[in-house]
Protein backbone atom coordinates (compact mmCIF):
# COMPACT_ATOMS: atom_id res chain seq x y z
CA UNK A 1 0.00 0.00 0.00
CA UNK A 2 1.30 3.31 -0.48
CA UNK A 3 1.62 5.19 2.06
CA UNK A 4 4.95 7.86 1.15
CA UNK A 5 4.23 11.02 1.31
CA UNK A 6 7.67 13.21 -0.60
CA UNK A 7 8.75 16.65 -0.54
CA UNK A 8 11.53 18.27 -3.14
CA UNK A 9 12.26 21.56 -4.55
CA UNK A 10 14.40 23.54 -6.74
CA UNK A 11 15.26 21.39 -10.13
CA UNK A 12 15.57 24.67 -12.11
CA UNK A 13 14.73 22.90 -15.01
CA UNK A 14 15.96 25.10 -18.03
CA UNK A 15 19.77 26.43 -16.11
CA UNK A 16 22.20 27.15 -16.64
CA UNK A 17 21.82 25.44 -20.43
CA UNK A 18 19.71 22.89 -22.43
CA UNK A 19 21.95 19.76 -21.91
CA UNK A 20 22.90 20.24 -18.20
CA UNK A 21 19.03 20.52 -17.48
CA UNK A 22 18.14 17.90 -19.39
CA UNK A 23 20.84 15.46 -17.95
CA UNK A 24 19.05 16.91 -14.40
CA UNK A 25 15.53 15.98 -15.59
CA UNK A 26 16.77 12.90 -16.53
CA UNK A 27 17.59 12.32 -12.55
CA UNK A 28 14.90 13.21 -11.62
CA UNK A 29 12.92 11.61 -13.49
CA UNK A 30 14.74 8.51 -11.98
CA UNK A 31 13.71 9.62 -8.94
CA UNK A 32 10.48 10.02 -9.34
CA UNK A 33 10.33 6.08 -10.66
CA UNK A 34 12.39 4.82 -8.19
CA UNK A 35 9.55 6.51 -5.27
CA UNK A 36 6.26 5.68 -7.22
CA UNK A 37 5.79 2.27 -6.27
CA UNK A 38 5.30 3.97 -2.72
CA UNK A 39 4.24 7.67 -3.19
CA UNK A 40 0.69 8.60 -1.98
CA UNK A 41 1.78 12.29 -2.14
CA UNK A 42 4.46 14.58 -3.61
CA UNK A 43 4.95 17.92 -2.82
CA UNK A 44 6.79 19.91 -5.51
CA UNK A 45 7.93 22.79 -3.47
CA UNK A 46 8.76 25.76 -5.65
CA UNK A 47 11.48 26.71 -8.36
CA UNK A 48 10.75 23.66 -10.28
CA UNK A 49 11.54 25.68 -13.54
CA UNK A 50 14.00 28.20 -13.55
CA UNK A 51 11.24 30.25 -15.50
CA UNK A 52 7.56 29.38 -15.92
CA UNK A 53 4.86 31.26 -18.14
CA UNK A 54 2.02 30.43 -19.33
CA UNK A 55 0.84 32.24 -22.37
CA UNK A 56 -3.27 31.94 -23.33
CA UNK A 57 -2.03 28.62 -25.64
CA UNK A 58 1.44 28.69 -25.50
CA UNK A 59 3.68 27.53 -22.44
CA UNK A 60 7.73 26.60 -22.28
CA UNK A 61 8.87 23.93 -24.83
CA UNK A 62 10.72 21.31 -23.46
CA UNK A 63 10.57 19.11 -20.10
CA UNK A 64 8.26 16.39 -22.11
CA UNK A 65 10.23 13.74 -19.57
CA UNK A 66 9.21 15.41 -16.23
CA UNK A 67 5.91 16.22 -17.48
CA UNK A 68 4.79 12.81 -18.88
CA UNK A 69 6.17 11.18 -15.26
CA UNK A 70 3.84 13.15 -13.47
CA UNK A 71 0.72 13.03 -15.59
CA UNK A 72 1.48 9.41 -15.75
CA UNK A 73 1.95 9.46 -11.37
CA UNK A 74 -1.56 11.85 -11.14
CA UNK A 75 -3.38 9.46 -13.17
CA UNK A 76 -1.81 6.65 -11.30
CA UNK A 77 -3.47 8.15 -8.34
CA UNK A 78 -0.66 10.26 -6.83
CA UNK A 79 -1.76 13.31 -5.33
CA UNK A 80 0.90 16.27 -6.21
CA UNK A 81 0.96 19.50 -5.33
CA UNK A 82 3.17 21.98 -7.47
CA UNK A 83 4.47 25.16 -5.26
CA UNK A 84 5.20 28.59 -6.70
CA UNK A 85 8.50 29.74 -6.35
CA UNK A 86 10.64 32.73 -6.82
CA UNK A 87 11.63 31.43 -10.55
CA UNK A 88 8.45 29.53 -11.44
CA UNK A 89 5.66 32.18 -9.71
CA UNK A 90 3.46 32.32 -13.16
CA UNK A 91 2.32 29.02 -13.48
CA UNK A 92 -1.59 29.13 -13.98
CA UNK A 93 -4.07 26.63 -14.66
CA UNK A 94 -2.37 24.01 -17.34
CA UNK A 95 -0.72 21.93 -15.07
CA UNK A 96 -3.90 21.55 -13.03
CA UNK A 97 -5.95 21.09 -16.32
CA UNK A 98 -3.84 18.67 -17.83
CA UNK A 99 -2.27 16.62 -15.23
CA UNK A 100 -4.58 17.39 -11.90
CA UNK A 101 -2.06 19.35 -9.92
CA UNK A 102 -2.98 21.27 -6.81
CA UNK A 103 -1.28 24.39 -7.48
CA UNK A 104 -0.07 26.56 -4.10
CA UNK A 105 0.76 29.89 -4.17
CA UNK A 106 1.93 30.39 -1.01
CA UNK A 107 1.83 28.72 2.44
CA UNK A 108 -0.27 25.29 2.70
CA UNK A 109 -0.64 23.71 5.89
CA UNK A 110 -1.59 19.70 6.11
CA UNK A 111 -2.05 16.94 9.03
CA UNK A 112 -0.48 13.50 8.03
CA UNK A 113 0.02 11.17 10.57
CA UNK A 114 -0.94 12.77 13.62
CA UNK A 115 1.86 15.20 12.72
CA UNK A 116 1.45 18.87 11.56
CA UNK A 117 3.23 20.38 8.40
CA UNK A 118 3.98 23.97 7.25
CA UNK A 119 5.18 24.05 4.19
CA UNK A 120 5.98 27.29 1.69
CA UNK A 121 8.80 27.23 -1.37
CA UNK A 122 10.67 29.88 1.59
CA UNK A 123 11.16 32.89 -0.60
CA UNK A 124 10.38 36.46 1.28
CA UNK A 125 10.21 35.09 5.17
CA UNK A 126 11.72 36.19 7.72
CA UNK A 127 14.53 38.83 8.43
CA UNK A 128 15.90 40.75 5.95
CA UNK A 129 16.16 40.96 1.82
CA UNK A 130 12.97 43.45 1.64
CA UNK A 131 14.19 44.88 -1.58
CA UNK A 132 13.26 41.14 -2.72
CA UNK A 133 10.02 41.10 -1.12
CA UNK A 134 9.07 44.07 -2.86
CA UNK A 135 10.13 42.78 -6.24
CA UNK A 136 8.22 39.72 -5.43
CA UNK A 137 4.76 41.36 -4.87
CA UNK A 138 5.52 43.48 -8.31
CA UNK A 139 6.07 40.24 -9.73
CA UNK A 140 2.65 38.39 -8.94
CA UNK A 141 0.82 41.61 -9.47
CA UNK A 142 -1.81 40.51 -12.07
CA UNK A 143 -1.11 44.06 -13.84
CA UNK A 144 2.52 42.97 -14.25
CA UNK A 145 2.02 39.57 -15.36
CA UNK A 146 -0.92 40.82 -17.95
CA UNK A 147 2.00 43.47 -19.52
CA UNK A 148 4.11 40.35 -19.81
CA UNK A 149 1.55 38.06 -21.48
CA UNK A 150 1.29 41.27 -24.33
CA UNK A 151 5.15 40.34 -25.86
CA UNK A 152 5.36 37.95 -28.01
CA UNK A 153 6.19 34.37 -26.72
CA UNK A 154 9.44 34.69 -28.36
CA UNK A 155 10.20 38.10 -27.15
CA UNK A 156 8.82 37.03 -24.06
CA UNK A 157 10.39 34.01 -22.96
CA UNK A 158 13.69 35.36 -25.10
CA UNK A 159 13.60 37.88 -21.71
CA UNK A 160 13.15 35.14 -18.99
CA UNK A 161 16.18 33.30 -21.00
CA UNK A 162 18.20 35.90 -20.19
CA UNK A 163 16.98 37.10 -16.75
CA UNK A 164 17.46 33.09 -15.99
CA UNK A 165 21.07 33.87 -16.54
CA UNK A 166 21.18 35.48 -12.97
CA UNK A 167 20.14 32.09 -11.10
CA UNK A 168 22.41 31.41 -8.41
CA UNK A 169 23.30 28.15 -9.90
CA UNK A 170 24.87 29.75 -12.41
CA UNK A 171 26.60 32.92 -11.11
CA UNK A 172 27.07 31.22 -7.39
CA UNK A 173 31.17 30.68 -7.40
CA UNK A 174 30.85 28.83 -3.54
CA UNK A 175 28.54 26.31 -2.21
CA UNK A 176 26.02 27.44 0.15
CA UNK A 177 27.24 27.48 3.83
CA UNK A 178 25.34 26.83 7.14
CA UNK A 179 24.60 30.02 8.75
CA UNK A 180 24.08 28.56 12.53
CA UNK A 181 20.35 28.37 13.92
CA UNK A 182 20.35 31.87 15.01
CA UNK A 183 21.03 32.99 11.83
CA UNK A 184 19.39 30.33 9.18
CA UNK A 185 16.58 33.01 8.39
CA UNK A 186 14.25 30.53 7.92
CA UNK A 187 14.82 29.12 11.07
CA UNK A 188 14.02 32.28 12.76
CA UNK A 189 11.11 32.96 10.66
CA UNK A 190 9.78 29.60 11.72
CA UNK A 191 10.54 30.15 15.33
CA UNK A 192 8.10 33.32 15.21
CA UNK A 193 5.83 31.21 13.69
CA UNK A 194 5.62 29.04 16.88
CA UNK A 195 5.56 31.92 18.91
CA UNK A 196 1.48 31.59 17.40
CA UNK A 197 0.84 28.31 16.02
CA UNK A 198 2.68 24.24 16.82
CA UNK A 199 3.60 22.72 13.86
CA UNK A 200 5.73 19.30 14.28
CA UNK A 201 7.88 20.06 11.21
CA UNK A 202 8.24 23.28 8.75
CA UNK A 203 9.55 22.50 5.07
CA UNK A 204 11.08 24.86 2.90
CA UNK A 205 12.90 25.00 -0.13
CA UNK A 206 14.77 28.24 -1.73
CA UNK A 207 17.93 27.99 0.62
CA UNK A 208 19.46 25.66 -1.70
CA UNK A 209 21.16 23.60 1.59
CA UNK A 210 19.53 20.54 2.62
CA UNK A 211 19.41 21.06 6.67
CA UNK A 212 17.63 20.02 9.81
CA UNK A 213 17.23 22.49 12.72
CA UNK A 214 15.97 21.45 15.92
CA UNK A 215 13.27 24.75 16.99
CA UNK A 216 12.74 23.32 20.22
CA UNK A 217 8.79 22.87 21.52
CA UNK A 218 9.22 19.28 19.61
CA UNK A 219 9.67 21.35 16.24
CA UNK A 220 12.07 21.01 13.83
CA UNK A 221 12.69 22.74 10.29
CA UNK A 222 13.48 20.93 7.10
CA UNK A 223 15.28 22.35 4.01
CA UNK A 224 14.79 20.17 0.79
CA UNK A 225 17.84 21.35 -1.23
CA UNK A 226 18.17 21.39 -4.71
CA UNK A 227 19.12 19.10 -7.53
CA UNK A 228 21.88 20.05 -9.23
CA UNK A 229 24.09 19.16 -6.61
CA UNK A 230 22.55 17.54 -3.51
CA UNK A 231 19.94 15.65 -4.99
CA UNK A 232 17.98 15.97 -1.61
CA UNK A 233 14.41 14.88 -0.76
CA UNK A 234 12.74 14.36 2.50
CA UNK A 235 10.14 11.92 3.02
CA UNK A 236 7.43 11.35 5.71
CA UNK A 237 6.92 7.27 6.01
CA UNK A 238 3.45 8.24 8.51
CA UNK A 239 5.98 8.43 11.28
CA UNK A 240 8.54 10.16 10.61
CA UNK A 241 10.19 12.58 8.40
CA UNK A 242 13.59 11.87 6.86
CA UNK A 243 15.89 13.65 5.00
CA UNK A 244 17.64 11.77 1.85
CA UNK A 245 19.28 12.24 -0.85
CA UNK A 246 19.22 10.01 -4.58
CA UNK A 247 22.58 8.66 -6.50
CA UNK A 248 25.01 10.57 -3.65
CA UNK A 249 27.34 8.21 -2.13
CA UNK A 250 26.58 6.18 1.03
CA UNK A 251 22.48 6.46 -0.15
Amino acid sequence: MKKNIYFASDFHLGSPNHTASRLREDRIVRWLNAIEPTCAELFLMGDIFDFWFEYKTVVPKGYIRLLGKLASMSDAGVKIYFFKGNHDMWVDDYFTKEMGIQIVSDELVIHRGGKSFYLHHGDGLGPGDAGYRVLRKFFRNPVCRWLFSVLPPRIGLGIATGWSGHSRIVNTATEEVFLGEDKEWLAVYSRGVLEKQHYDYFIYGHRHLPMIVDLGKGSKYYNIGEWFGFNSYAVFDGEELSLKYFEKAGE
